[in-house]
This record gives C-alpha cells, structure tokens and sequence, in this order.
C-alpha cells in the first residue's frame, strides 16, 4: 500500500467561535483547558473553531492515513509555525499569534516555517509517499507551496472540488462511517474550480 500522510489547512482564529474561545470568562470545559498552563490539543482547538469541517478532517485522516514509519497520519498547517501534530498543545497567547498572520499576503512568517517542513517531509519520506491535502485548492493559499516543494506527490480529494467547507465536512464523516476513501487526484494540472455537486442527501 502506498504511504500517504495527510495535510489539514487550518482553522480560522479571529473569528466569532475564537472570541468565544478567548474570553477569559468562558467557563466551558475546552477554555478553561486552554488557559491552563499547558494549554489544550490543537487538534481541538481547531475542531472548536472550525467545527464540522475540522472534525471531519480530523477523523478521515485517523481513518485512511498510512504514514511511512516515524512520521504522522496528519499534520495540521499553522499560520506561524509550519506544520503541527494534532496533539501540540496551544494557548490562548499561541491563537493570537495565529489570528496575526494573513495567509492571503503569504509573507515569510507564514511561507518560512511551512516550507521549511513541506521540505523536511518531503526528504525524510519514500519516493511513493502521497502527500494528501484536506483543505481548499481553489485558491493557492496552501496548495501553490506545497506543489512548489511536493509536486507531483501532492494530491487531493477528487469529490472536494465546487464543494464548501460544510459538505466536505460531512461528506469525509460519512466516508470514515462507511469505511470508503475518497479517489486522490494530483493537485499539479488539476481543475481546481468547479460547478456545485449535488447536496448530500439528508440523513
């Protein structure tokens, strides 16, 4: 079987649900971890913010990755930091940062850190290891650096494209229900914009 590791964009973190988060009277069990010393999993901090959609990705990268040995079915895009374990713990200070970063100017905070990985990844993992990304290719945010250093072992989820965040949420929960893998497409030549799919049928 080939290798593959997953790549998940990353949540918003200025947004209503990071307020939320933020404010320092918020007595739900997820924020008084955050503000703990050690902080909480980004991997759920990010599902807090991002909801459906980052829980979605989060369960279908448990589910299909196969990483080759010492390296993680998914890693998480980071506006600062490059790329991150699900199971890095953040705090609130750590989110401020992220929400500091415009990815749509790319500048070197954003675009250093994640090359730097993107290459490291790319060096360390065998020549057949296909890097899979869960998040948007419509614009080149993420996927422009990641074919820059990846080519032609970057793909994506072929049923993503025309899809918002919300159906690609629930269309990789019902994947990972079903125990069916999405069909991987290289993101180099792809078609990364297209008509609406039908909505998935309401369970």
């Amino acid at each position: 079987m080939t290798s593959r590791v997953f790549l998940l964009s990353p949540a918003r973190c200025d947004g209503r649900r990071a307020t939320l988060l933020l404010n320092p009277a918020a007595d739900f069990p997820l924020a008084g971890r955050l503000r703990e010393p050690g902080g909480a999993p980004i991997g759920e901090v990010f599902s807090f913010l991002s909801g459906l959609y980052f829980r979605g990705k989060l369960a279908y990268a448990s589910g299909f990755a196969h990483p080759p040995a010492g390296t993680p079915p998914a890693l998480i895009v980071t506006t600062d930091r490059g790329l991150a374990r699900p199971e890095l713990r953040v705090t609130p200070d750590d989110l401020r940062g992220f929400a500091g970063v415009d990815l749509a100017a790319a500048d070197a905070r954003y675009t250093g850190p994640l090359r730097r990985d993107l290459e490291q990844l790319a060096t360390e993992s065998a020549a057949d290891t296909r890097f899979v990304l869960l998040g948007s290719i419509a614009t080149g945010k993420y996927a422009d650096l990641m074919l820059e250093v990846l080519g032609d072992r970057l793909v994506f989820p072929a049923e993503f494209v025309g899809r918002g965040d919300m159906s690609r949420g629930g269309l990789m929960l019902r994947c990972v229900e079903e125990g069916r893998e999405l069909e991987y497409r290289a993101v180099a030549g792809a078609i990364r914009r297209g008509p609406r799919p039908p909505r998935l049928p309401t369970r």
